[in-house]
């Protein structure tokens, strides 16, 4: 089953009446060397960028608007059989129908990763890592202005995530149990699909489990902050910390090889666009022994030598040394250096940058809750489930394809980036009518995208500011500024080609306007500069082709929901029945008279 399938099979249990509209986008694998930075040596990592754009529908004549959008990302370390699920944004317009359909989105696109028999790419453990914290807006521009949307607050945030954790963790270990009953034994099976022979046990037990921290918080500071049970009749899946310390699953990273190596900190802690972990980390690696970054040494100045062996008017002076004599001893000088430079890049390839080997695990997410980020006033969670099969069940592969091949339905890295980009810079979500244009223009690109569209009418009204330049093509002009070294004037060749009496003026006026071609991109946190990063060689396998069969097949989906509607609230709360008749006002209140004690008189 494919994800968008997935996906509207649990949309498909909502109460009430509306359909749904789905666009799954998700780009091919490719080379990634920023995942773990400072780990000797690095591992090999590809990643993936996906991106889920739900819109809704009251009936089949009213307009649809956008109400959810989920952006990930997939990271896959082969050395280790490890994944990483990393959730970077989740926003909804507040616009749909009650109830949302973001719990429920998220949900099943959280289960569809964690099983082992719907997850997309081949590795035996699988890691789900996320940062909550509480904003009125992250992937809708403006959506914090409609009435409507109301944005959980710090705590609340931090609570539904971790209802969200449980319910999946919990979901995954019923249906292992499921299918551990129905297969009742041992043996195994050759699996044939995706083009990969695969021997599989029959034993389905899967291992998980949960961690979560708030910075700034003990844990029964946190139990409180959350309103959690402090004694629950059963026993809690959560542990409260980070996961570092445990040998029950798999980490991503595998440990350093040398025996005489350390293992610090840089093989424990991923780095994720803007996430403040990754720039705590980066302070950590730039920090030395004197608190600070160590400046360059000293240059010395170059003195002019002479030999004493020249004579000037009868008397001895220094004479000076020959050109070549002089070029001679700055090569060997030069050479020296380099091979003292040689040995100190030696020396910081073997060992861990700045402070990396110095600080735990548990020193990190101490001084973590002193960062900026973490004591803003709100209160912040890092949440992680892990989940892995036993050992003697684990897939044994016999011929896997290659974790940089795309996979039918992928797209290429650009066309998301695209996307996300005219999403939060060319749209506003403040109010309905706004809401729908935007809805419409973005799933015409979408569609446009698939379909290889070169240019659409810049004069049309629907069409929002910037939304047009996602179909502006610029591999002409970029093949056209490689062969001559520069960008290239349109406008400045036409004026010079039809200026023929070199007067400095045209001979005829073109009123034609030259549209810019121009990419967008997502506004995000620069990355930090790693001189010591190696190139990523180029992807042998060529980026995937788009069309309206995988749009259709893979990309755009539709159900429609015809469920009953929820009861009302005061129903619900009453447990009158379900025409709440007998309702709390009109039930006879009963007031109880105080007696007051009378006091006792000395006689």
């Amino acid at each position: 089953m494919i994800l968008r399938d997935a996906l509207l099979n649990s949309l498909s249990t909502l109460p009430g009446t509306r359909d749904f509209h789905i666009h799954v986008l998700a780009s091919s694998p490719r080379k990634h060397s920023g995942l773990f930075p400072y780990a000797i040596p690095r591992p090999r990592a590809y990643i993936q960028d996906i991106l889920i754009l739900l819109s809704e529908q009251n009936s089949s004549s009213a307009p649809r608007v956008l109400v959810t959008a989920i952006e990930a990302n997939v990271y896959n370390i082969p050395a280790t059989s490890c994944g990483i699920l990393y959730i970077s944004k989740v926003d909804g317009t507040g616009q749909g129908g009650v109830p949302s359909p973001t719990s429920t989105l998220v949900k099943a696109f959280l289960r569809y990763f964690v099983d082992p028999e719907t997850r997309p790419i081949a590795v035996d453990t699988l890691w789900v890592q996320l940062f909550a914290r509480a904003q009125t807006q992250y992937l809708f521009p403006n959506s914090a202005d409609f009435p409507g949307k109301k944005p959980l607050s710090d705590v609340r945030l931090c609570a539904w995530w971790r209802k969200l954790f449980t319910e999946v963790a919990e979901g995954l270990e019923e249906k292992s149990r499921v299918d551990e009953d129905k297969d009742g034994g041992g043996g195994s099976t050759l699996d044939k699909s995706e083009g990969k022979d695969v021997e599989k046990t029959k034993s389905h037990k899967v291992t998980s489990r949960l961690y979560y921290v708030l910075p700034g918080y003990n844990e029964l500071e946190a139990i409180q902050s959350l309103k959690l049970p402090l004694n629950p009749s059963t026993p809690s899946r959560w542990a409260y910390g980070h996961p570092y310390s445990q040998t029950d699953i798999p980490l991503p990273c595998p440990p350093n090889p040398n025996p005489k190596g350390h293992t610090g900190l840089g093989h424990f802690i991923p780095s994720f666009d803007d996430d403040p972990k990754n720039r705590f980390i980066d302070e950590i690696a730039l920090t030395t022994d004197s608190n600070g970054i160590k400046s360059p040494k000293k240059k010395k100045p170059k003195t002019t030598l002479r030999k004493p062996d020249s004579k000037v008017n009868g008397q001895s002076r220094p004479r000076v040394e020959e050109e070549g004599e002089v070029e001679k001893k700055e090569k060997e000088t030069e050479k020296g250096k380099e091979k003292d430079e040689e040995g100190e890049g030696e020396e910081e390839v073997t060992r861990a940058q700045g402070e990396l080997d110095k600080v735990s695990a548990d020193e990190f997410w101490e001084r973590m809750s002193f960062r900026q980020e973490c004591i803003a006033g709100a209160v912040t969670g890092f949440f992680a489930l892990g989940v892995t099969p036993p050992s003697h069940s684990r897939d044994i592969s016999i011929s896997a394809p290659s974790p940089l091949a795309p996979q039918p339905g992928q797209v290429a890295p650009r066309l998301v980036r695209r996307v996300v980009a005219s999403l939060m810079n060319g749209h506003e979500f403040s109010t309905t009518e706004r809401s729908v244009r935007a809805t419409q223009v973005l799933e015409d690109a979408i569609k446009g995208l698939c379909e290889n569209i070169a240019s659409v009418p810049t004069s049309n009204p629907n069409l929002s500011s910037t939304a047009h330049l996602l179909f502006l093509r610029d591999t002409d002009d970029q093949k056209t500024s490689e062969q001559d070294g520069g960008p290239v004037d349109t406008a400045g060749a036409e004026a010079k080609d039809g200026d023929e009496d070199g007067d400095g003026e045209e001979d005829h006026q073109d009123t034609t306007e030259v549209v810019p071609r121009v990419t967008l991109e997502v506004p995000r946190t620069p990355p930090p500069r790693r001189a010591h990063l190696p190139e990523i060689s180029p992807n042998p396998f060529p980026e995937p082709v788009t069309s309206l069969e995988t749009y259709h097949s893979h990309i755009y989906g539709s159900v429609s929901v015809r469920n009953p509607a929820l009861p009302p609230k005061s129903s619900a709360a009453n447990g009158s029945g379900v025409d709440g008749s007998a309702s709390a006002q009109d039930k006879p209140v009963r007031v109880l008279a105080v007696r007051k004690k009378k006091r006792k008189t000395d006689s």
